[in-house]
């Protein structure tokens, strides 16, 4: 991997009624530019801005916003993001997820329509995104129709959104109650086992390192649907 290029996993500790609400997500970076996938929820500009500061990475980089599916809590921050840079900032999406981001049809589960945001650049299944390095996009549906997850080819560092969860730093599979389609799900996570995935970063539950293949490979022969 290229010095100037690379990926971090990063942690997002959000006040919310009830305690804090915590995801990890990913910033990606070349000598070019910085790009950050997914938001949050809504009312994180600061938040968001911290962590930048934390990881001494200037936030007046950021150039990209890559979504990996229009649930209301990777999606939320996204518009105070593009009006903060007053509509510089390049958002890429899945080509399902683009009419839930431009405010044009009800998000999924939360039934309303977001604040309408326009998708810069169109994904599909299989893109390499000349980007940090290289990122291949991976349609990763079950979770949402949208689902992307993102591998990043330098790191060999998988980002899979809520196509799996973690606990205690061991890759799990997806949760059953927040899953549209568990079969479909299951047959997502199979595609993965076939990419040289040494670290995952995981939306929910952080980061997992180590024989990935097979625990994915364990998690598609134990997963029931």
């Amino acid at each position: 991997m290229n010095a100037h290029e690379g990926i971090k996993a990063i942690k997002l500790a959000m006040n919310v009624e009830g305690g804090q609400f915590v995801v990890h997500t990913a910033l990606l970076w070349d000598e070019h530019e910085v790009i950050l996938v997914d938001t949050g929820i809504p009312g994180q500009l600061d938040v968001i801005q911290a962590v930048f500061e934390q990881e001494a990475v200037p936030f007046q980089k950021l150039k990209k916003v890559i979504i990996t599916h229009q649930d209301r809590d990777h999606i939320g921050s996204l518009p105070e993001i593009v009006d903060a840079f007053e509509g510089t900032i390049h958002v890429c999406a899945h080509e399902i997820a683009v009419p839930y981001i431009a405010g044009e049809v009800p998000l999924i589960k939360s039934g309303v329509l977001a604040p309408p945001v326009k998708v810069d650049q169109v994904l599909h299944d299989g893109d390499i995104l000349p980007y940090c390095g290289g990122i291949q996009v991976i349609h990763t549906p079950g979770h949402t129709p949208d689902h992307i997850s993102l591998y990043h080819i330098p790191s060999k560092t998988l980002v899979s959104g809520d196509a799996l969860t973690a606990e205690d730093g061991v890759l799990m599979s997806f949760t059953p109650a927040f899953t549209q389609d568990k079969a479909l799900a299951l047959q997502s996570i199979a595609k993965l086992i076939d990419l040289e995935i040494e670290s995952v970063i995981v939306y929910h539950g952080g980061v997992c390192t180590g024989n990935i293949r097979e625990r994915l490979q364990e998690i598609v022969e134990n997963t029931t649907v």
